[in-house]
């Protein structure tokens, strides 16, 4: 099981952040590589979150897979909401890197994150409606397909739904609760169940860390995240 390091960092341009991986004991001549020259420093890289966890490789690989409508081509910059790289990040099982424990712990930059998005959440809500997620789950080869109905400004995935019983990395403890009471052993939720996020409402559906605001979509094919940017 490879352990290593996990990062995000941010650049001058609002918006852009870069998520990547490196060893255990190269972490500090990577930061001062890309700080110092990434990307011929025309983006300014900042270090801001890290965090060693097990199974680094396959953690990246998903974070990957979550954003990939997000990444700017040929590199490893994503054009996403800083707050969400680092409340998934922190919900990993892991030990915290950067920056130091004693200086801001785990728990407060999860705290501090969720409440910066919840906050960019009322400043772009998603307008009452049903909304889709398909996403193929690589274990089994299947594909999900749900619907998540946003209500007053509440996510709720309704009873019946499908969802994947194999559970991945960045499931966070409350989201893993939720489904160990209302999803049955075939996969299928037995009641409405209410979310405060679409992200929260991804991960219960696909049983790991989920980037809702572009996973899941409109009739049309639109991530929600268009309604948070103020597009039609």
């Amino acid at each position: 099981m490879a352990r290593g390091i996990i990062y995000v960092m941010k650049t001058v341009v609002p918006g852009l952040v870069k998520i990547g991986k490196t060893g255990l004991n190269n972490f500090e001549a990577r930061m001062y590589q890309l700080e110092h020259n990434g990307y011929f420093n025309v983006v300014g890289l900042k270090r801001v979150f890290a965090i060693e966890v097990d199974e680094y490789d396959e953690k990246e690989s998903m974070l990957d897979d979550i954003f990939s409508r997000s990444r700017v081509p040929n590199s490893e910059l994503f054009a996403l909401d800083i707050d969400l790289i680092m409340q998934l990040l922190s919900s990993f099982e892991g030990k915290q890197v950067y920056p130091a424990p004693k200086t801001q712990t785990k728990d407060k930059v999860f705290q501090t994150a969720t409440t910066a998005i919840q906050s960019n959440q009322n400043q772009g809500q998603v307008p009452d409606g049903s909304y889709f997620l398909q996403q193929k789950i690589k274990t089994t080869n299947k594909t999900l397909k749900a619907t998540m109905n946003v209500v007053g400004g509440k996510f709720i995935v309704p009873a019946g739904t499908e969802v994947s019983l194999v559970e991945g990395p960045g499931l966070s403890t409350g989201v893993k609760q939720l489904r160990d009471l209302y999803v049955d052993d075939n996969g299928v939720s037995t009641e409405d169940v209410e979310f405060s996020s679409p992200s929260s409402a991804g991960s219960f559906v696909t049983g790991k860390a989920c980037g809702g605001w572009v996973t899941w979509k409109t009739a049309d094919g639109k991530p929600i995240d268009t309604f948070r940017q103020g597009d039609d």
